[in-house]
């Protein structure tokens, strides 16, 4: 696991003068949920935005991903996991400290296994279509902040930080 150390509530508080975005729960019920066995997790940012397509998620974690997080704007679909055991192993080989999903993903028990942080909308049995769509780099605006490749996430169990300068180490 994962040696990082910190609590998202204690950044916001130790660091009043950053531009930190807090990721508001809905009151929807769309509040994101940890499933990976790594609780606390941060990292740089790659977006994604795909709907109910998860060609570019398996793409991208199967790419290198040491020190960084893969934020993915699902459209908060609640109709097929957008990850699964599989692509979420191949991010673990791959180095990935995290994926975020505004949307759902599958197999959670074995992703509770994997040495991954996973926050995610829900769980789904479905899976995606796989067309080849999706766009990356993009900015994404969900839970009331924006987010773009370069900026950093932090992630525990209180919540998800946004901010575009590093905090601590990772």
């Amino acid at each position: 696991m994962s040696d990082v150390a910190f609590v998202t509530c204690d950044l916001l508080d130790d660091y009043p003068e950053k531009n930190i975005q807090v990721v508001t729960p809905s009151m929807d019920g769309k509040s994101f949920k940890s499933y990976g066995a790594r609780k606390i997790f941060a990292g740089q940012v790659v977006t994604v935005k795909c709907f109910e397509d998860n060609s570019r998620v398996k793409e991208l974690l199967a790419t290198d991903g040491t020190g960084k997080v893969l934020v993915v704007d699902g459209g908060a679909s609640m109709r097929c996991a957008l990850m699964g055991d599989m692509i979420a192993e191949s991010a673990v080989q791959q180095h990935w400290n995290g994926v975020v999903i505004y949307g759902c993903i599958r197999d959670v028990d074995a992703i509770a296994e994997l040495d991954l942080g996973v926050h995610a909308l829900a769980a789904i049995p479905q899976k995606s279509q796989r067309k080849g769509l999706g766009e990356v780099d993009l900015g994404l605006c969900f839970g009331g902040v924006t987010i773009h490749s370069g900026d950093y996430l932090y992630a525990d169990n209180n919540g998800i930080l946004i901010t575009q300068e590093k905090l601590v180490d990772f």
